[in-house]
């Protein structure tokens, strides 16, 4: 009806301009006079008309906003109760893959589990990708877009660790624990795209989805092996999820990073009958760490180095190190900077092994590329989290948290008011009132993230989103005893299967809007200004465990 009026309204205004017309020239010619009473009488109707079409617009709005807003909320509803229908279930599959708790390229049972799962549910599967031999990937429909839903599933070394319990105890020493909450993040990514899928199924709509089962993302980066084999190549969208303080979708970059065994080799001997025979590995390695601590003040600021003594040469101070060994983390913003610094590292090295008449040999393991961020993707995440609204505690749950929370270090203590100021800005006093974040990210902006993903890797070639979901007491640190304790209780349950949801909604949006696919890819050229996936990996490396 508006659209009639704004039609007719321009008509209806000509007669009055003709009126007005023909009254001047008939004032001229001495014939007549201008018929205000006539023209009057079409201006009212004109003003009539508009208003009405004024009226008919806010009611035709209000009637949409209405619908819109039941559609949305008739979507979230049905998301959700696809999700929770198997939450139980969700919950066991968590738990199992926590108890398995398998490091880097050994997840054997929790890539055998997801498959197996996602097979029931209806996707075809590959697996023994790129030489990982726990890589998959789980396909469900066709044509375009193609979204990836990436999980992952390995466990950190050293981390075992006693579920619920307020302390350190390990289950087993020296075993694997889930510090990083990485089987949260491989069930509530197969809960999400499951979900999916069943909407997909119920509505007819075109699309594929896919789970890439991504192992070894701790240490050894095992996406970028998938990306340098072409497995991401026809990807549309990329989604992702990982344990955090707070509700937010990142829009920021990690750093790049390289993982460097640098092995020496020096010659035995009796170190107080005949020391001046020997050569020693470790004096090299020692002399090759303090040489990198001094380079420290003479790289930017952004950088961070660390380093891990992986083999000593031994436990016998009387034997002069034959054989000694450092794995080093070579971090920054930028691939590029990464590889400066690595070479810098690499030459240190060499001059260690010169002082101690040493050999060193240098291997490349692994390496991150930093993230490039999707700020579409993004803002569809966020909008999400503002209308599902923050996660529900029981009082069980938060005196839970709360005992967490005294179990933290002085330290960490000392830290939850930088934490909660960094997420929630003015809002960070409020918010540390309860031992979980509950309340969204304050802000957004682009941000410096610290750590480093190979998430990364795959961003440079599909635009891609990191979604961030607390599941642990406020001031947990990941790669921690107690974000592994933590890792089968509820408020964890809880956080992996609100991502699921956000992860799924999401993902709606993009199948059903085909130009919000062509914007975000637009997005990216336009982000990447030209550059190009850097494939950082040494073109003869191979998976390998380590």
């Amino acid at each position: 009806c508006s659209t009639r009026f704004n039609v007719a309204g321009p008509k209806i205004l000509g007669k009055a301009t003709t009126a007005l017309s023909e009254g001047l020239m008939a004032k001229i010619q001495g014939t007549g006079s201008i018929d205000f009473g006539k023209i009057g009488s079409i201006l009212l109707f004109v003003l009539g008309l508009y208003l009405c079409s004024a009226v008919f617009n806010f009611i035709q709005g209000w009637i949409m906003t209405g619908i819109t807003q039941k559609v949305c909320y008739q979507l979230r509803k049905e998301i959700s109760e696809k999700i929770d229908s198997k939450k139980e279930y969700y919950v066991e599959i968590s738990n199992k893959i926590w108890e398995f708790a398998e490091p880097r390229f050994q997840e054997y049972r929790s890539s055998e589990l997801l498959q197996h799962v996602l097979k029931q549910a209806g996707f075809s599967i590959k697996a023994d990708l790129a030489g990982e031999k726990t890589a998959f990937i789980a396909e469900y429909g066709s044509g375009k877009p193609v979204i990836a839903f990436l999980g992952e599933f390995d466990a950190l070394p050293g981390l075992s660790q006693k579920a619920d319990v307020a302390e350190r105890i390990p289950v087993h020493t020296d075993s694997c624990g889930h510090g990083c909450g990485h089987q949260l993040i491989g069930t509530g990514t197969l809960a999400s795209a499951i979900a999916l899928k069943d909407f997909m199924k119920e509505y007819n709509l075109q699309g594929t989805i896919r789970y890439y089962g991504c192992p070894a993302e701790e240490n050894a980066g095992g996406k970028a092996f998938l990306v340098r084999d072409g497995y991401f190549n026809d990807c549309d969208l990329a989604l992702c999820w990982h344990p955090e303080q707070g509700r937010r979708a990142c829009y920021g970059s990690t750093k790049a990073n390289f993982r460097v065994f640098f092995t020496f080799h020096g010659t035995p001997a009796h170190a107080s009958m005949c020391p001046e025979l020997g050569r020693s590995a470790l004096d090299a390695v020692e002399l090759m760490d303090v040489g990198v601590n001094y380079m420290r003040e003479h790289m930017i600021d952004e950088a961070r180095i660390h380093y891990a003594i992986t083999d000593t040469g031994g436990d016998a101070p009387n034997v002069v190190q034959s054989r000694a060994q450092v794995l080093y983390a070579i971090r920054a913003p930028k691939i590029t900077q990464v590889k400066e610094l690595y070479n810098r590292v690499c030459n240190i090295a060499r001059g260690a092994a010169l002082m101690t008449e040493t050999t060193v040999e240098i291997r490349q393991v692994a390496a991150y590329s930093n993230l490039i961020s999707s700020k579409i993707l993004a803002d569809h995440m966020n909008a999400y989290l503002e209308k599902l609204g923050p996660i529900t505690y029981t009082e069980e749950e938060y005196a839970y948290a709360q005992k967490f929370q005294q179990s933290l270090s002085d330290q960490d203590k000392n830290q939850l008011p930088t934490i909660a100021r960094d997420y929630f800005g003015p809002k960070a006093a409020e918010v540390m009132k309860q031992p979980i974040f509950e309340p969204m990210a304050y802000q957004n902006l682009y941000s410096d993230l610290k750590y480093s993903t190979d998430v990364g890797d795959v961003s440079w070639l599909v635009p891609t989103v990191h979604l961030n979901i607390p599941t642990f007491a406020a001031g947990t640190a990941l790669h921690s005893w107690q974000a592994a304790a933590q890792g089968k209780s509820s408020i964890a349950h809880k956080g992996m299967l609100y991502a699921a949801r956000i992860m799924a909604l999401t993902a709606i949006d993009f199948l059903q809007k085909p130009e919000l696919v062509n914007k975000a890819r637009e997005e990216l050229t336009e982000t990447l200004n030209g550059e190009t996936y850097p494939d950082p990996l040494p073109k003869d490396l191979k998976p390998e465990i380590w």
